[in-house]
């Protein structure tokens, strides 16, 4: 055996010596991700577990113990939490608050905004054919679901909207391009009918990063998140304020 070969040995065996015990490191990233309120990152545990401690190496093991068992491990906005089993729903039912239901006006904003972030009211308005309530608006941001993320490099700065990763927290989805494409669409029959030729589904980007078209946002826009509705009569064939909630639902 070669000098470097017997130094690499001895390198090696230095380093599991001083590596945590990969039980007990599973021990401590159980307990803090049963702990944590919120979903905690590779990095959030990196920074809990002892130094040295194979984090993906843990979540993989977790998650295939916890695979069949009444409470699984799942990977939500690119962070990890516990979750009841999807199987066992129905043994929860009873203990479960009824949420009030979206309006479909404010399901199709959501969705909108989802699918064609970063977008203005003016642009959720042209692709729905309707004028948006501003309590739509409203709703959805109380809700976290979506975010203010810039002004529009137009006239006018109009704000701009995307999802929050609150959205993929409630959804159970990993990333933003987990939304379903055409064809997951239709074969769930959110689609019905003939399907015109050419038509397809945007590919969804909750980036970060402003596009060249966004300006940041103004220090106002903290203290006053929602455009303003304008003041003076509609314009013809539009509906605002609750009638338009109330016409869609």
């Amino acid at each position: 055996m070669s000098e470097h070969d017997e130094i690499a040995e001895l390198e090696d065996a230095r380093e599991q010596n001083n590596a945590p015990d990969h039980g007990e490191a599973m021990r401590l990233a159980e307990a803090l991700l049963f702990a944590s309120a919120l979903p905690m990152s590779v990095e959030d545990l990196a920074g809990r577990l002892p130094e040295g401690a194979n984090v993906p190496q843990i979540l993989e093991d977790l998650s295939g113990f916890y695979a069949g068992r009444g409470v699984n491990l799942i990977r939500v906005a690119g962070a990890w939490t516990f979750r009841t089993a999807s199987d066992l729903s129905f043994v929860l039912s009873r203990d479960v608050i009824e949420q009030k239901k979206l309006s479909r006006a404010a399901m199709e904003t959501l969705a909108i905004i989802a699918y064609h972030q970063p977008v203005t009211r003016a642009e959720i308005e042209e692709i729905r054919g309707v004028a948006t309530s501003k309590g739509t608006l409203d709703l959805l941001l109380e809700t976290s679901w979506i975010r203010l993320r810039g002004r529009r490099r137009v006239p006018g700065r109009p704000v701009t909207y995307g999802t929050a990763p609150a959205f993929l927290s409630h959804f159970g989805l990993d990333a933003i391009d987990d939304l379903p494409g055409l064809e997951e669409l239709k074969g769930a029959g959110f689609l019905e009918g003939r399907v015109p030729p050419g038509m397809s589904v945007p590919v969804p980007s909750d980036a970060e990063t402003l596009r060249e078209d966004e300006d940041p946002l103004d220090q106002d826009d903290l203290f006053m998140p929602i455009e303003i509705e304008p003041e003076g009569e509609p314009e013809p064939g539009a509906e605002t304020g609750s009638e338009a909630e109330a016409a869609e639902e």
